[in-house]
């Protein structure tokens, strides 16, 4: 019954902009810090950033500090990723996820978060 859904992924040129979102529901959105992760082709799933239930504090990969801004509106049960300065190393499937209150506050591990999205594919160009 919970569901994420990505949109808001595409092909974008070097240097451009994306706004990536996530819808949820099933779940009580408000309880759930949030989290963005990418997975490139032959890599890891990595974490990109989080955010905690009322937006109050963020998290970020050091590779996109600066650049890419996390947040989420509660009434909407949404979480959004806006994505500048974009450069091909960011090429990837975007995936949103959902922390429980249950899962602590390792915010940067993939463990422990309950519910992911299907992803979205940013595709950074040259």
């Amino acid at each position: 019954q919970v569901q994420l859904v990505e949109s808001g992924g595409g092909l974008v040129q070097a240097g451009g902009s994306l706004r990536l979102s996530c819808a949820a529901s099933g779940l009580t959105f408000d309880t759930y810090a949030m989290g963005w992760f990418r997975q490139a082709p032959g890599k890891e799933r990595e974490f990109v950033a989080a955010i905690t239930t009322s937006g109050g504090n963020t998290l970020y990969q050091h590779s996109v500090k600066g650049r890419f801004t996390i947040s989420r509106d509660n009434a909407k049960n949404t979480v959004y990723l806006q994505m500048n300065s974009l450069k091909p190393e960011d090429t990837a499937v975007y995936y949103c996820a959902a922390r429980s209150p249950y899962s602590g506050t390792n915010y940067y591990s993939k463990i422990g978060y309950n519910y992911w999205g299907q992803g979205t594919q940013v595709t950074v160009s040259s």
